[in-house]
């Protein structure tokens, strides 16, 4: 058993590190089985060589982000525990570098994983993005984001968001209402995240300018869309023909994003999947770039982490039919 000391610059970095009521240091010493305590600027951790090495690394991992002015939450250190294990933990500060946008409440948004940060430079990159991953991993949420920074920055003159009308694997039957009330609960996603960063008000401005457009997929086919900021949600639900008419729709001096998760596939020929072979026939092409997301970019509760896991250990055990 050994003892090892970390200095800190100020004693509130100290409480921003161990949080309300410790819960930030618990998840460490768990992990790590150690026990860390602090006194005035001196943190000590004490436990055997390799859990007391890890826990030093994620505790001066977490202090950088504090340095930085970051909020330490359950997300934050779960993260900084699974880069540790990479030997990345001193990548993670880089992650407050850069600002998005800010949210009607004050929040910024920003990335809060080294996927999410690769995904993110590839969209300022690439013409065309293309970001796969799980469900939690904030691939809708940062396009919308993208696309806000880029209308406020008068970089596109609009905001086209859409996703094919496909159910999840239920039969709602007819929806009542006009057009946009049918298409509205399959894009209500889109619409949350576009009040987040706008507030209600202000989104139903730029529809009536039509600066912002929501509506389902079909609706894309023969149109040309230049200055614009295009987003694809959900885009495992869309077939070959499909993907293959709005990558074509791409006009001048836009953007396009694609997101979606090929382990939520509710077509009925799940092979079909249009964004399953638009991944494999793009991933060559210049000014296009393929973003995979992993369970440890998941940024919402733990336990969507640790459902995705279990999913997958399930499907990659269970013999081919």
């Amino acid at each position: 058993m050994i003892e090892q000391l970390v200095n800190i610059d100020r004693m509130e970095h100290a409480l921003a590190l161990f949080g309300s009521f410790d819960e930030n240091v618990r998840l460490i010493e768990q992990q790590y089985n150690v026990t860390v305590t602090c006194r005035g600027t001196e943190i000590k951790v004490f436990g055997d060589e390799e859990g007391v090495s890890f826990a030093v690394r994620a505790i001066t991992g977490l202090l950088s982000l504090i340095n930085k002015g970051e909020a330490i939450t359950d997300q934050n250190v779960r993260y900084v525990m699974t880069m540790v294990e990479e030997g990345a933990e001193d990548k993670v500060a880089s992650l407050s570098d850069d600002v998005i946008c800010i949210t009607t409440t004050g929040k910024p948004v920003k990335a809060k994983t080294l996927g999410q940060k690769k995904y993110i430079q590839a969209i300022r990159d690439s013409t065309i993005s293309i970001g796969v991953g799980p469900a939690g991993t904030g691939k809708t949420y940062l396009a919308v984001a993208m696309a806000v920074r880029a209308f406020r920055a008068h970089e596109v003159n609009r905001i086209i968001l859409t996703r094919p009308a496909v159910e999840a694997g239920e039969k709602l039957g007819f929806l009542p209402g006009d057009l946009q009330n049918k298409v509205d609960p399959y894009l209500r996603p889109l619409y949350d995240a576009l009040f987040d960063m706008l507030g209600s008000e202000n989104f139903a401005k730029y529809v009536e300018r039509q600066n912002i457009e929501v509506a389902p997929l079909a609706y894309m086919r023969g149109r040309t869309l230049d200055d614009s900021f295009i987003i694809l949600d959900e885009a495992q639900n869309t077939t070959h023909e499909q993907m293959k008419m709005f990558l074509t729709r791409l006009g001048f001096n836009s953007k396009a994003i694609i997101t979606g998760d090929v382990t939520q596939i509710d077509l009925p020929d799940p092979k079909r999947s249009g964004l399953l072979e638009a991944v494999k026939v793009l991933k060559n092409v210049d000014d296009i770039s393929i973003i995979h997301f992993t369970e440890k970019d998941v940024v919402r509760h733990r336990l969507v982490q640790e459902i995705i896991k279990a999913y997958e250990k399930y499907y990659n055990n269970s013999p081919r039919n």
